[in-house]
């Protein structure tokens, strides 16, 4: 059963609660998140997109995010920018003064729903003042994100507060793999396991589907007719990239390399990356790096023409990334860790490199992971037709495990769930 709030008197809602939603008229579920287009850089925000555009034949979903304040074009979307007097802090300081402007935009709410940790204390805020539950979808987890103390300095430690204060308090917890559900419990053992349920990322089938067309590669320098390897994901220490790039060194030199890669998380890692980059192109041809983010339909195009989409990922609690490659019907290269392996089915749908992990989740062999990606991307790269075969199982099970639909259904029963 929900918890009361400290402050409500017995059979009265708490002040700004909206009482359950009548017969007639569907349950207020607000969203909040960081991302949301037309914003959108990583998993969290393709989820959170899917996810409300499902959501609202169920529910009347609100959409609270980062970004230009104001209502968006979309009915329901509200954007909200960093507070004046917060302009030049910490990053962290500015995400905790966004976070409690969202709050304030979710008075009414009958569920607040929120992602990653960068809107985990709006949620919490949310439901302390309105007295409604909270649900939270671990998408990451700051313990697991060491390498983020480069990025934010003391704002890790806050964000790391944020997160668990969030998760420990939390009504239902919703981690998108078992994978993460294992991470999250080790993480946070004051969490209820059977406040915690799993459900999966999804794919848009219908959107990411194989493009015959060639415009887009001929406009970036890709030759359709070289085999082709491709990355697409952030410069951050997560992603993986420069093991990446140091494999690519040792692949057929006909291969063609394409970086769908851009916004470094540090100065430092954005030089390792450069640097790397430059020392391959000295060696080989065929090595295109895209900085900027590429439209969804361009990107489509870039998967479906690749012999291999390659996840050198060393922390990965899902993979959307790889739901998107296999949906264009591209065989996939992977780090076997995190939820990966529940993606991509190894020797089925693509190849999975395994590594033992440091608790960083740094390879404690660098060089036998290096050497593993190399061999697992040269196997499909010398055999196109196991390639092509990989990549048509991969688009079948992405259609038949991961729908937008089933996962919408799923989260509103986690949400009956919390409601009591």
């Amino acid at each position: 059963m929900r918890r009361m709030a400290a402050n409500s008197m017995p059979g009265a809602p708490a002040p700004g609660h909206a009482t359950e939603p009548a017969a007639d008229r569907p349950l207020r579920v607000d969203l909040l998140t960081r991302e949301y287009p037309p914003d959108v850089y990583g998993g969290a925000g393709v989820h959170v997109e899917y996810l409300a555009e499902n959501l609202r034949t169920l529910a009347d979903v609100r959409v609270h995010c980062f970004g230009a304040p104001g209502p968006r074009a979309q009915p329901g979307v509200t954007g909200y920018a960093t507070p004046p007097g917060l302009q030049g802090a910490n990053p962290a300081l500015r995400t905790m003064g966004i976070d409690l402007e969202m709050v304030a935009g979710a008075a009414g709410t009958g569920i607040a729903h929120s992602h990653t940790w960068y809107a985990n204390l709006a949620g919490h805020v949310a439901k302390l003042l309105y007295g409604v539950p909270h649900v939270v979808t671990t998408h990451s987890l700051e313990p697991l994100r060491p390498w983020k103390a480069e990025q934010l300095g003391g704002g890790y430690a806050l964000s790391s507060w944020c997160e668990r204060t969030a998760l420990e308090a939390a009504d239902s917890v919703i981690a998108v793999s078992d994978g993460m559900r294992r991470d999250l419990l080790d993480c946070y053992p004051a969490v209820d396991p059977g406040r915690v349920h799993v459900v999966h990322n999804g794919i848009d089938t219908d959107q990411y589907a194989p493009d015959p067309g060639t415009g887009v590669l001929e406009r970036l320098g890709v030759d359709p007719d070289r085999p082709c390897v491709t990355y697409v994901g952030r410069v951050t220490r997560q992603k993986g990239l420069p093991y990446l790039l140091r494999a690519a060194d040792r692949l057929p030199a006909g291969a063609q390399l394409v970086l769908l890669a851009g916004a470094p998380d540090t100065p430092e890692i954005a030089a390792e990356v450069e640097g790397l980059v430059a020392r391959l192109r000295e060696r080989r041809d065929g090595v295109v790096w895209v900085r900027q983010m590429l439209p969804k339909r361009e990107v489509i195009q870039v998967l479906s023409h690749s012999t291999v989409f390659a996840c050198p990922s060393i922390y990965e609690p899902m993979g959307i990334v790889n739901l998107e490659a296999m949906a264009c019907e591209t065989a996939v290269v992977a780090t076997a860790t995190g939820g990966i392996p529940e993606v991509v089915a190894d020797r089925e749908t693509g190849l999975l490199v395994a590594t033992e992990q440091a608790p960083d989740g740094t390879p404690r062999d660098e060089e036998g992971f290096v050497a593993g990606l190399a061999a697992a991307i040269t196997e499909l790269l010398e055999d196109p037709e196991l390639a092509a075969r990989m990549g048509r199982a991969g688009r079948d099970r992405a259609t038949r495990q991961f729908s937008w639909e089933s996962i919408a259904e799923r989260t509103m029963r986690v949400y009956r769930q919390a409601l009591g």
